[in-house]
């Protein structure tokens, strides 16, 4: 089935998603109800600290979460295709229309590439994969492919790469490989789950720029992972800011970095170092993040904001307040300047 082919279009819903995971010491709600929308041609950018659930939904979404997960009954991710939707959260992990759309037409690039090729299989016999499987051609029509598309992504030799193991291409070579074999089945949506960690400033440029080259050439989604602002506005086109597996603030990426409306995206801003003035001491945001088993009430991040209203964030969770246009803020600030 073809997806709709309209830039802006809307590709991907996640509404209302919400994942646990079964450990020995409780069930930890790594996910906590959260909504976002997806459009052809454009990227969504996902940010955080660590730990806040960006990679869980990106997993959620491919459906590859281990067996100890769960998602909540009243999830729902749904695919919008030309000729009708598709309710991702209805569909079992393995079966046969999911693994069609994974990485057919939603494709990953995982967050470390070296753990996600096996070491006792070439690069190339990983990378085709994919083609193989959703386009159903020969190994040897599969080969010549792939090389043109390493080529493509900027690896040297590539026909030599093609016949190495992962341990005998750079951090760079890596993940460039992973992007190839991601896009060679043109994808409606490519899932990036911090591409450019641990690479150089340099490798990092690349990537970035591929990415964007890929996106204008075969008009697709991104949905882009990362804990990197600066990234962010380099790539994206609107921003989702998530803290302990619940979304902040989100908008258009320009108006969220720039007129900050969450005590925690400003938090997150004031930390990052400012080239043009290096006598000040970077502003760590104060305390820790909670362990997932002891989750907080109210608004996640009240243990740590220095603008907490008593008696309200502590006990309460906000809703998404709209501060722009489309331009949400889970805060209750604006609550208090709304009432005004």
């Amino acid at each position: 089935m073809e997806l709709s082919a309209k830039s802006g279009d809307k590709l991907l819903e996640v509404t209302d998603l919400g994942v646990s995971f079964r450990t020995d010491e409780g069930l930890i709600r790594a996910v906590d109800g959260i909504s976002f929308t997806v459009h052809r041609g454009r990227t969504l950018g996902i940010v955080g600290e660590s730990g806040s659930g960006k990679s869980v939904t990106a997993l959620s979404i491919m459906r590859l979460l281990p067996d100890t997960a769960e998602i909540n009954a009243e999830s729902v991710i749904t695919l919008y295709r030309s000729d009708g939707l598709v309710t991702i959260t209805e569909l079992r992990p393995n079966s046969r229309e999911m693994r069609r759309i994974r990485g057919g037409e939603i494709a990953m690039i995982f967050q470390e590439p070296m753990s996600s090729f096996s070491p006792v299989y070439t690069v190339g016999n990983q990378v085709s994969e994919p083609i193989l499987v959703h386009r159903g051609i020969s190994k040897q029509g599969a080969e010549r492919f792939i090389i043109e598309m390493l080529d493509r992504v900027g690896i040297p030799g590539a026909a030599q790469r093609f016949r190495e193991y992962p341990f005998q291409l750079s951090g760079g070579m890596r993940q460039r490989a992973m992007t190839a074999g991601a896009i060679s089945t043109h994808p409606a949506l490519l899932i990036a789950d911090e591409p450019t960690t641990a690479l150089d400033v340099t490798i990092q440029a690349q990537i970035l720029e591929l990415l964007r080259e890929l996106q204008r050439e075969f008009q697709m989604a991104i949905i882009f992972i990362t804990h990197n602002l600066a990234v962010i506005a380099q790539v994206a086109h609107e921003i989702v800011v998530m803290y302990l597996g619940c979304i902040m603030e989100r908008g258009p990426v320009r108006e969220v970095l720039r007129n900050p409306q969450h005590p925690y995206t400003r938090s997150l801003l004031a930390a990052i170092p400012r080239i043009k003035d290096t006598s000040d001491r970077l502003r760590a945001i104060k305390g820790e993040i909670p362990s997932p088993l002891e989750r907080p009430g109210g608004c996640p991040f009240h243990t740590r904001c220095q603008q907490m209203i008593p008696g309200r964030c502590a006990e309460h969770k906000p809703d998404a307040y709209p501060v722009g246009p489309d331009h949400f803020s889970s805060c209750f600030l604006h609550e208090e300047v709304r009432s005004d």
